[in-house]
């Protein structure tokens, strides 16, 4: 992010960051008030339904987003300029202990879920599933057309991503790519804004292999938003209610094989489902954190109870990500064959 674009999210954040309550809430009460949240983008979709409900709830809350990258979304917290993130690495210990000496904030760290980077190709490209090993290959740009995967393709694979900082770009560097490595040095890799325009570039190109978070394919989330929202909100009260989340099949969601010692050189593909998530026989999954320096008495906090609650693990698990304190169905939902 540049300077000026950082510091106008820095100045905003701050007036609101005066506007949180600072009244003391008692046990099993929510806080008033109005506050930020710093949010990887990936997790743009989960987070506003997330908040829908809650201000729903709770109207005398508010909670003002901000999506940016991971980074922008660390750096943010660490100037003081918000005290809740969302991201998918948790805060090294110079970092905890500069808030702590710098800002004079504890910093508290909640797993609130688990997370899959899904790889997705347009519904005409014949190529379903790949392997590991393939996808360090494409990625480091050994593999370059798709006639080395399959089919008589001949053409390009065009890879995109959302942007150099998200959290997407930087787990597939860390697991394929040697140290100075980067994505974006692959002449073929083409990078966008957010989630949303990767997934209308592998709609529309059948060259496109895309890079993005599960959370971006799961429909149950998107058919929601047409019910009313306190329909949606006595939908996510029910603790008798189980939910089976299905994928978009708008395009194709990408299959992926680790035959390794560890389990026996198995061949089979999987896709990113909750289970095989779960299980780790999807092997691209990471898990998203919440990040706060708030104190009890504020509506940070409150947001945080109610997102770790059971109506907010439950509207995690309709986004297709495994929510980190529900047990998902062994279920596979959609094949792409």
């Amino acid at each position: 992010m540049k300077l000026n674009r950082l510091t106008t999210f820095l100045l905003s954040a701050a007036v609101l960051l005066g506007a949180a309550s600072c009244t003391k809430v008692k046990r099993g009460e929510y806080a008033k008030g109005t506050a930020t949240i710093f949010v990887d983008d990936g997790f743009r979709n989960l987070v506003q339904e997330e908040i829908s409900v809650f201000e729903f709830s709770y109207p005398e809350s508010s909670i003002i987003p901000f999506f940016v990258s991971e980074q922008d979304a660390i750096d943010t917290l660490m100037a003081d300029a918000t005290q809740a993130i969302i991201v998918t690495q948790e805060l090294t210990d110079d970092q905890k202990q500069y808030i702590k000496d710098k800002n004079k904030r504890i910093v508290k760290t909640h797993c609130i879920a688990v997370d899959a980077v899904a790889l997705i190709t347009n519904k005409e490209n014949s190529v379903k599933d790949l392997s590991m090993e393939e996808i360090g290959k494409i990625l480091n740009g050994e593999v370059t057309k798709w006639t080395q995967l399959a089919g008589n393709d001949t053409t390009s694979i065009k890879l995109v991503f959302d942007n150099a900082g998200s959290s997407t770009v930087s787990f597939l560097k860390d697991k394929f790519l040697k140290d100075g490595k980067k994505i974006s040095d692959n002449p073929n890799a083409f990078a966008q804004q957010n989630n949303a325009q990767v997934f209308d570039v592998v709609k529309k190109d059948k060259d496109a292999l895309g890079i993005i978070s599960v959370s971006w394919l799961g429909d149950d989330l998107e058919k929601a938003k047409d019910i009313p929202i306190d329909k949606r909100v006595e939908d996510y009260k029910n603790e008798t209610d189980t939910i089976v989340p299905s994928m978009t099949t708008e395009v194709n969601i990408v299959k992926i094989s680790n035959p390794t010692e560890k389990n026996d050189f198995d061949p089979k593909a999987y896709a990113p489902y909750q289970v095989y998530i779960h299980s780790g026989q999807y092997p691209l999954f990471r898990k998203v954190y919440m990040i706060s320096t708030a104190s009890k008495s504020t509506v940070l906090n409150s947001f945080y109870t109610f997102v770790t609650g059971f109506a907010g693990q439950k509207i995690i698990m309709k986004t297709g990500i495994l929510p980190y304190h529900t047990n998902p169905r062994v279920v596979e939902l959609v094949s792409n064959k």
